[in-house]
């Protein structure tokens, strides 16, 4: 899943984006509201980290200018103000959650994953598919009761396709939610990500379930 993680303390930036990289998030950066504000709007994430504090514009400031220009994408708000007026004041703005620093890099990781999985209509943090079984919570995958150990990569790419099942997936839009702006692979890796899940999901099980429609992408079998 892609991040976008707005925030201009740079030792809390590098962290927070090491943490979440460690975690499989595609992580995109920016120090200040102004290209914070630019991405968001022109860039598609699954969600995106907002510190109110920045320079050139506030956050609540690019939050509004987000959301007067129609960009859907679920935000959580940081602050180093732990008062209910500002709660109150982004939430009103339009965040869908908050988070008071400091704070422990679980506790963020365990609500990005809670937006990710609203952003996709999903409550259960186990989703599942057949006899496929992809705890988002725990990042762990069983098939059949087997345990299967995954790449952080091969996990984001297998949740992507699983948020999606039944739906075709281009290769761009893989791209787009797997890969940040730092990654300097060509799109061609994703058909190489593909071979490997299928290697470790369908390999030795029946059906198989990675599917591939020629021409157009990959998509995870639906119900029959």
């Amino acid at each position: 899943m892609k991040v976008l993680l707005v925030e201009d303390h740079k030792p809390l930036l590098r962290a927070l984006r090491r943490g979440l990289e460690e975690e499989g998030f595609a992580v995109d950066t920016a120090e200040d509201g102004e290209e914070g504000e630019y991405k968001g709007r022109t860039a598609s994430y699954d969600v995106i980290v907002l510190d109110l504090m920045l320079p050139k514009k506030d956050g609540l400031t690019v939050l509004k200018q987000w959301r007067q220009q129609g960009v859907k994408t679920h935000v959580l708000c940081l602050t180093a103000k732990d008062t209910t007026e500002d709660k109150v004041a982004g939430l009103d703005t339009g965040a869908d959650d908050y988070l008071t620093k400091p704070f422990q890099l679980e506790e963020l990781l365990a609500r990005l994953r809670a937006l990710v999985r609203r952003g996709h209509q999903v409550k259960d943090p186990v989703l599942r598919v057949h006899d496929l079984e992809i705890d988002t919570a725990a990042r762990s995958v069983k098939r059949a009761g087997q345990a299967i150990h995954l790449t952080p990569r091969e996990f984001a790419l297998l949740q992507f396709l699983a948020f999606h099942r039944g739906k075709v997936v281009t290769r761009s839009m893989i791209w787009e939610h797997l890969y940040d702006e730092y990654d300097e692979n060509t799109s061609n890796v994703v058909d190489v990500y593909i071979r490997y899940l299928r290697t470790k999901i369908d390999k030795g099980f029946d059906p198989p379930l990675i599917m591939t429609r020629w021409g157009e992408g990959y998509m995870l079998r639906g119900e029959e």
